[in-house]
């Protein structure tokens, strides 16, 4: 399995004031921090290394994961530094810490996929890049892609049309160069380099037939804590 690069820099403005003093993955889910989940989840799809791209509060992370060894998984870190680089500006300065080939996912998302099947078709398909996208039609948020025949026909996020029943599910796969069309040091956001990749039909595409878990909204954290306390049930 590839490394997998987790996006946790965000100031996670919508779960205020608990995030004033912590960053989103360390926000409590079933008993302990969210990004405790995260890579207990990876290390069972057989990830091996980790890079988790930081920015706020981001020495709290590293202090509670460490080397990650505890968890299953080899950890590295990087920071964005004195200002916020935006998700995709992280993985641009990340980019030493990265493989020819990496998965990346978001910090506030829990995502029962299947990791192999989703790098199997990556491979497959051939293409600088992959999204894992969900049937959404408007139901979680705002659907922002077209998917057709294993393609992401397109991708915009900020100007989503009628035509875009699938949302991205918060999972993708890069070859490391695609980032080197941005600026080092300069904020981009990720979707913009998925949204140019549709674009050039670059991109392809892997269904996911679960829904997806997120604590990016007090609701969606609600729902997140609820999911994976019954899941904590079950193993006991």
């Amino acid at each position: 399995m590839p490394l997998v690069a987790i996006l946790a820099g965000g100031l996670a403005t919508r779960l205020r004031p608990v995030t004033l003093t912590i960053p989103k993955s360390m926000v409590e889910v079933a008993g302990e921090p969210f990004i405790a989940h995260q890579l207990r989840l990876l290390a069972r799809a057989g990830v091996r290394n980790v890079v988790i791209c930081s920015g706020h509060l981001g020495s709290q992370i590293e202090a509670f994961v460490g080397d990650g060894v505890r968890f299953g998984c080899a950890v590295r870190y990087s920071a964005d530094g004195a200002r916020p680089l935006g998700t995709g500006g992280a993985l641009r300065k990340a980019l030493p810490l990265l493989e020819p080939e990496f998965m990346v996912m978001y910090g506030d998302s829990y995502l029962p996929i299947d990791l192999r099947a989703v790098y199997a078709a990556f491979r497959n398909a051939g293409l600088p890049g992959l999204m894992t996208v969900f049937r959404n039609e408007g139901r979680f948020d705002t659907s922002n892609a077209d998917f057709a025949s294993g393609r992401i026909m397109r991708y915009d996020k900020w100007n989503p049309t009628a035509a875009m029943k699938y949302i991205d599910y918060g999972l993708g796969i890069l070859r490391r160069d695609c980032l080197i069309e941005f600026d080092a040091g300069q904020p981009f956001d990720l979707a913009e380099l998925y949204r140019r990749l549709a674009a050039r039909h670059a991109l392809a595409g892997y269904e996911a037939d679960q829904r997806f878990f997120e604590i990016g909204s007090p609701a969606g954290l609600a729902e997140t804590r609820a999911f994976l306390a019954g899941r904590a049930q079950r193993f006991r």
